[in-house]
């Protein structure tokens, strides 16, 4: 680490749980990201800021007008461009020593392991179950750490999954029991500082994951009620007979 960036990340070396071995983790650290949108924007800008040393993004959507009420990691100046790209930009403005991989296209077969292989902790910040449950099956599988979001409306849930923990369930355990956050904001439309909120909170979660620092919110599920200022916390145990992780000791 350089004097450059012990003064840029000095106030989170000088927590005792993080210190420098905490910043020095960040810095070393890959994490994959899918998707750029609501959750992305936060979780990409608060790990860059944080220091995290490599962040891939994978969206293959472009940047529309009626994103920009709760994507801030793009702007006006980016409508129409991918938004892998946009990110990336936003990216080197808030700190240049990141390295940022642009992906945009949608990860499935060979593609999506070696990058789930690839990374320290995948941060799911898609809007479909398709690739939310393709996804857990992957980072099931090959042991990394998955940190799922998910926000409408007023509300917002989150949950951290990570097999390398006998008695973690995963994300089929979470749909089958609740039912999860699937529905999109396109449909259902969502208040703009939730996805903020969610989202910052997959960065804190992730940091935690990398810095091996604090309890992750594994086998808990978070929901937050906007409308209420309310979080709520449950015990979330592993499904009996769950196909993905009942299927692997």
């Amino acid at each position: 680490m350089n004097d450059d960036q012990l003064l840029r990340y000095s106030r989170q070396i000088m927590l005792p749980e993080f210190d420098y071995a905490g910043q020095q983790a960040l810095l070393d650290a890959r994490v994959l990201v899918i998707g750029v949108g609501g959750l992305g924007s936060p979780v990409a800008m608060y790990l860059a800021a944080a220091g995290v040393g490599h962040l891939v993004l994978v969206d293959d959507d472009v940047v529309d007008f009626s994103n920009l009420q709760r994507q801030i990691v793009h702007t006006e100046q980016t409508v129409d461009q991918l938004k892998v790209d946009s990110a990336a930009t936003s990216i080197a403005r808030l700190n240049s020593d990141i390295k940022v991989t642009c992906l945009p296209q949608r990860l499935a077969g060979k593609a999506l392991e070696d990058q789930v292989k690839a990374a320290d902790v995948v941060v799911d910040c898609s809007d479909n179950l398709t690739t939310r449950s393709a996804l857990n099956q992957v980072c099931w599988r090959i042991k990394t750490p998955l940190v799922s979001g998910a926000a409408i409306r007023f509300e917002g849930q989150l949950s951290v999954f990570d097999s390398r923990h006998a008695d973690s369930p995963c994300y089929a355990c979470l749909h089958h029991q609740t039912g999860s956050l699937d529905a999109t904001c396109a449909a259902n439309g969502v208040i703009s500082p939730v996805v903020g909120i969610i989202g910052a909170m997959q960065a804190l979660e992730t940091v935690k994951l990398l810095a091996q620092v604090g309890e992750p919110a594994i086998g808990k599920l978070m929901l937050f009620d906007g409308l209420a200022a309310q979080w709520r916390s449950f015990g979330l145990p592993k499904l009996p007979g769950c196909q993905v992780c009942g299927a692997i000791e």
